[in-house]
């Protein structure tokens, strides 16, 4: 392999997070590079942040030399993808390992984009000051540069369960039922983001079971006019009456719970029009400048507990992401054919750390979190707390749906393309409480706005991040993992399991 090293950033789309996110990125490049003047490398910088998917394809296109992006903050998946796709230079994907700083979180969603479009590429990470002090670091990154990848164990991952007669028996039901009246998922909009790993389309939705029908956002605004201000104010009502805690201040005001509550209002109107199971809501960036945050009302939709509920949840997957959407909809499925609480909880990956012998990670996704993760009781919204969210990502005002999840053992799954087929991950965990001053530290440390989860996810660190196709996880409270199994089975998945033999 050439010893001359091209090393790009990708960005967000949006000016301010680059901006805030600079120092971050700067202090990284200078490890990595000072990793491989240890290596005796050289190296040279693709000019600037790229934001677009066209600057991508003008400034990483004609680069032959094998290419390291360096993940520090949050990225936009076609910021790699749309330069380095159609090509076969090395490509090493390098990030940081902090809360604050998500570059891990960019680095599994470009991973999982570049899995799906078929390009070859590596990983590589470390929380390390100090990057040539890290020798498994420096040594994975040695083993890049002479070879162009990097191996990773694979002793925590297995494709082979035997499922018992009363798994396989529910799971069988369940299916069949699925293959009666196939799952209609009303996509409202597409991927945010440009995540090309958590879109499939008919072609594949379709074989499984599932179906879409897309509905451009801009229902969600036409529907919201025609919504009554008696829905809206028993809605209110509702929310309040059934314990959600309002931290109003500045430009984030009663009104602003409103307009969200229009949103959800007008979403579940859609749902009972074209009479959906379950929904993708992009949102980001396409309302972003319109509308409030989505996520009080996709926390809602993820609730039994809801104004103008039947007593079920509709399975949200914020951001369009199908490939959340699918195992958070047969969870669902499962979960109520087991006699258990049917909530499934959407959540980012965004950090981690060893706890009491054990690696415990942080999920925290932006508030779509349903409530029972906060309570366990179907019944309240109690332990629901609407923040503002952040302003740098989101101009006009709205709460999101946060809380602190409680303990309890834990299936987790998600959906993915690999290979040019559909395949479902799928594990065991437990989420954990951690020491309040611990707790508060992570949460602080992260975004304290959005709902918190701490979880070991029953498999080491570098398993997930040298192998999982994804920065989102499916959650569920119980026992189901056998079920999901044969199910995923069942539809027409490969399936390959995470946990410790």
């Amino acid at each position: 392999m050439s010893d001359r090293i091209a090393i790009f950033w990708p960005g967000d789309y949006r000016a301010l997070p680059n901006e805030l996110a600079l120092p971050e990125v700067e202090a990284a490049t200078v490890r990595m590079e000072r990793a491989l003047d240890r290596l005796g490398r050289r190296h040279y910088r693709v000019d600037g942040f790229l934001t677009k998917p066209n600057e991508a394809i003008a400034k990483l296109g004609p680069v032959q030399d094998p290419t390291i992006g360096m993940y520090a903050h949050w990225v936009y998946g076609p910021h790699t993808c749309d330069g380095v796709v159609g090509k076969d230079n090395p490509l090493l994907m390098a990030s940081n390992f902090s809360g604050r700083w998500p570059g891990l979180v960019g680095l599994l969603n470009t991973s999982a984009c570049l899995e799906s479009v078929g390009r070859a590429h590596s990983r590589v990470w470390t929380d390390a000051d100090d990057w040539t002090a890290d020798d498994a670091f420096m040594a994975r990154l040695e083993q890049w540069c002479d070879s162009g990848r990097i191996d990773w164990p694979e002793d925590e991952l297995s494709y082979d369960a035997t499922v018992g007669a009363d798994a396989q028996a529910l799971a069988d039901g369940v299916a069949e039922g699925i293959r009666r009246r196939r799952v209609l998922a009303l996509m409202l909009g597409d991927t945010s983001m440009g995540m090309i790993n958590g879109y499939f389309g008919p072609r594949l939705l379709n074989p499984i079971g599932f179906t879409e029908h897309k509905v451009d956002q801009a229902w969600i605004i036409a529907r919201g006019r025609d919504i009554p201000d008696r829905r809206i104010d028993a809605a209110l009502a509702f929310v309040k009456e059934k314990g959600v805690t309002f931290h109003y201040g500045g430009d984030y005001d009663e009104t602003a719970t409103r307009e969200q509550l229009r949103d959800y209002l007008a979403v579940i109107d859609l749902v009972a029009e074209f009479e959906a199971d379950c929904v993708g809501w992009q949102y980001q960036l396409g309302l972003i400048g319109l509308r409030p945050p989505s996520d009080f009302a996709e926390g809602l939709l993820n609730s039994a507990c809801r104004p103008e509920g039947n007593g079920d949840v509709i399975i949200d997957s914020t951001e369009a992401d199908q490939g959340n959407l699918m195992p958070m909809e047969m969870m669902k499925r499962l979960l109520k054919a087991k006699g258990l609480h049917q909530a499934v909880f959407f959540h980012d990956v965004r950090w981690g750390d060893t706890v009491d012998g054990r690696f415990v990670w942080l999920l925290l996704n932006s508030g779509s979190s349903g409530a029972y993760a906060f309570n366990h009781d179907p019944d309240t919204l109690r332990g629901v707390h609407a923040h503002r969210q952040p302003k740098g990502y989101f101009p006009v005002p709205g709460g999101t749906f946060s809380g602190e999840s409680l303990p309890g053992a834990v299936t987790w799954s998600r959906a993915y393309l690999k290979g040019g087929e559909l395949w479902m991950d799928i594990g065991r965990g437990e989420v954990v409480t951690l020491d309040p001053a611990l707790r508060d530290a992570w949460w602080q440390g992260t975004t304290p706005e959005w709902p918190f989860m701490a979880i070991d996810l029953g498999i080491g660190r570098d398993t997930l991040m040298a192998h999982y196709l994804s920065n989102h996880a499916a959650v569920a409270y119980g026992d189901i993992h056998d079920e999901l199994v044969a199910l995923s089975r069942s539809l027409g998945f490969k399936v390959r399991l995470l946990g410790r033999r």
